[in-house]
């Protein structure tokens, strides 16, 4: 399919998109409401510190999801080969990537998952580079993921200040508006540095308990 085609579909359901975007709203980003069947899970993280704060959280998330029945399945960025996006449009926003690599099985497994989960550090104020160059191959399958899903985020960060987490947040919540996903819950840990700091924390818990009730 050539891009000028795509955009016109995409375009087409703009409508779709739009209208679950002013429900979210009137919703007042209500977390969406537990799942009563058991859902398939993608665990995106971007950490690439061994025992990072935000694999914790990772961790206590799956933890939950699994004893709720839900099938998991994670991809460690930091620890994989994926090749930033260089753009060239090879794959027309929907079908195979110039690059073999890891990301190979992010594709295999967010296409038929009913829920995303991105959990980051926040580095220099943003999602981790490794975390962002797997967002940033969902050009490649725009048009398979363009469907309803739910989302998580767990993120990290140093300092304290909450403004300081908004351009995560505002790049998260940007990004499910434009695939029509639902945001099921957030859970943003400030105060947190050395690896393992979290786990002084109640964080670890709460992302145990978004876990068992997605």
């Amino acid at each position: 399919m050539k891009r000028r085609d795509f955009l016109k579909k995409t375009l087409a359901a703009g409508t779709l998109v739009m209208a679950a975007s002013r429900l979210k709203t009137a919703r007042a980003s209500a977390p969406a409401e537990k799942s009563a069947v058991p859902m398939k899970i993608l665990v995106l993280t971007g950490s690439p510190r061994k025992g990072g704060n935000s694999s914790i959280l990772a961790d206590s998330f799956i933890k939950g999801a699994v004893e709720s029945g839900h099938t998991v399945v994670r991809f460690d960025a930091a620890f994989k080969k994926v090749n930033p996006c260089t753009g060239c449009n090879h794959c027309n926003m929907n079908g195979p990537c110039i690059f073999n690599d890891d990301f190979g099985f992010v594709r295999k497994n967010i296409i038929d998952a009913d829920a995303v989960v991105f959990a980051t550090p926040m580095y220099y104020f943003g999602i981790s580079a490794q975390l962002k160059a797997v967002i940033d191959r969902f050009y490649a399958i725009n048009g398979q993921i363009h469907v309803p899903k739910k989302a998580v985020l767990l993120m990290t960060y140093a300092n304290t200040d909450p403004k300081q987490a908004e351009p995560i947040k505002a790049h998260y919540n940007t990004l499910l508006n434009y695939l029509g996903w639902t945001d099921a819950g957030q859970i943003i840990a400030s105060g947190v540095w050395p690896p393992g700091a979290v786990n002084h924390t109640n964080y670890p818990h709460q992302a145990y308990i978004l876990g068992k009730n997605i």
